[in-house]
Formats: structure tokens, sequence, C-alpha cells
């Protein structure tokens, strides 16, 4: 059986969890996301607490730099075994970049419109549909800081994926069908 490797990249609020989940059910496949983090800290010798507070974050005070620039080597040596191992849908922390040198099957971009996102993460949270929009905003920034910065890239450009995909048109599980579809249509699958 051919190794399967989808890595997704997603604005905050698009539904990148939710798909990449199902994905994952379709195909029969491992889903990581906070999962790499254990798995990372377990492999590191790293605490979880130490890992999350870096996840998928860079900040600007260079006193950090050591520490998320470990992060981000403990995290790209996690990926890399988890891609080296067998198939599996790899959600953010660069993992496009990262395995940039390795067969991947489909590298896919999750967006949707900052308002749709928003009262997404509202429902999802329970919160005011202006507080989540602050919050889209701020973990989008976050992203896209981390991103850029430890690839040189930049973060949600169309040319970097595969394919781009609008999560807000056709719901969850029929853009889950269309990666599938086009994955196939494109012979990756």
């Amino acid at each position: 059986m051919k190794k399967i490797i989808i890595n997704i990249g997603r604005q905050f609020g698009a539904g990148g969890l939710s798909v990449a989940r199902m994905l994952g059910e379709k195909l029969s496949l491992p889903v990581y996301d906070s999962e790499l983090i254990s798995k990372a800290a377990k492999e590191s010798g790293f605490s979880c607490d130490i890992l999350k507070g870096c996840d998928e974050r860079r900040s600007r005070f260079s006193m950090h730099y050591r520490m998320e620039a470990d992060v981000f080597n403990i995290q790209s040596e996690t990926i890399r075994k988890i891609a080296s191992e067998g198939s599996a849908i790899i959600l953010g922390r660069c993992s496009d970049y990262i395995l940039r040198d390795m067969d991947c099957t489909l590298n896919v971009f999750l967006t949707s419109p900052v308002n749709i996102r928003a009262e997404r993460v509202s429902r999802r949270d329970g919160i005011p549909v202006e507080e989540a929009l602050e919050i889209v905003e701020e973990k989008d920034k976050k992203r896209k800081e981390y991103y850029d910065y430890f690839t040189f890239g930049e973060w949600g450009v169309a040319s970097t994926y595969d394919l781009c995909v609008d999560s807000s048109i056709l719901g969850i599980e029929a853009t889950a069908d269309f990666i599938i579809d086009f994955a196939k249509k494109s012979g990756l699958l």
C-alpha cells in the first residue's frame, strides 16, 4: 500500500481539525495535531507544558528565541519521524515545509472568510462574536509570524500548497470529500 502523507495548513476557525479528522476517518489514517506535542515531549524529554507554550507561536523577544528554535527542531524531528514511519495527516506546525524533501501526497490550506470563522469560534467556545473575531485575528497573526519565521516563506500563499479550499462553501464533510476527490483525480491517491 502506498504511503499517504497529507499536510494541512489552516486559518484559525476554518475547521482544520474537523476536516483532518474527517479525512482520517474516510482514509483510515492517523491525524496528528496536539498529539505531536505529546509525542515530541516523550521523545525529547521536554515537558508537554514547555512545548505547548511555544506551539505555533513565535515571541518577538529574542530571549525566547533559543527555546522556540529548540521546540521547532524537536517538533520537526517528530514530524519527520511520523512521516517516515507510515501514512498520516499532519495538521499545521509548518509540516509542508518540514517535509518538503519527502514525497508527500498532498499539501492543503484551509481558509474561510474571517466573519464565518469568528462565528464558528463563537459557537464552539460559547463567546461573543466580537471576542471570537479578536481571537481569530490574533491566532492567524501568530501562525503567520511562526510560519514565516521558521520557513522563510509566507503562510497561506496559494503557490505553497497543492490545494487551497474555503471550507465554508462545502462544509466540513464535503470539504474532506472534495480533498479526497481532488487527490484521486490528480493521481495522488
